[in-house]
């Protein structure tokens, strides 16, 4: 299993979780769970799909490592799973800052490339 060295979470528990959030309905039962723990009918009310189709969505955000369940009583909370929401921020920001030192030097090379290079005068300067 192959580690991505930026988060030390495995490549494929990183590729459920992008790919988990990558879907409107889940970032919006996402942050419906940041207020705190819901049910599934909690979840759907908001929504004009079937309670399976909510049941899917949860099941990636579960496969994902967003979300948990639990069980009181005859009820199954949802709960939001901030570690996993915090590796990957914590990759994005890792790669922006590689992408962006990146940026910055081509940035800086292009416009040494744009300098003037006309004839310099026997004192090294400018003709």
């Amino acid at each position: 299993m192959a580690m991505n060295p930026a988060t030390l979470i495995p490549d494929r528990e990183l590729d459920a979780t992008f790919s988990a959030l990558a879907d409107p309905t889940r970032r919006q039962i996402l942050a419906r769970l940041a207020r705190g723990d819901a049910t599934v009918n909690e979840l759907a009310a908001p929504f004009e799909v079937s309670l399976p189709a909510i049941s899917r969505h949860l099941k990636v955000l579960e496969n994902g490592g967003l979300i948990s369940r639990s069980r009181q009583a005859q009820f199954r909370p949802c709960h939001l799973e901030l570690d996993r929401l915090m590796s990957a921020s914590e990759w994005i920001e890792r790669n922006r800052r590689v992408w962006s030192e990146r940026l910055d030097f081509l940035d800086a090379h292009l416009r040494d490339l744009q300098k003037p290079t006309g004839d310099l005068d026997e004192g090294g300067q400018l003709a």
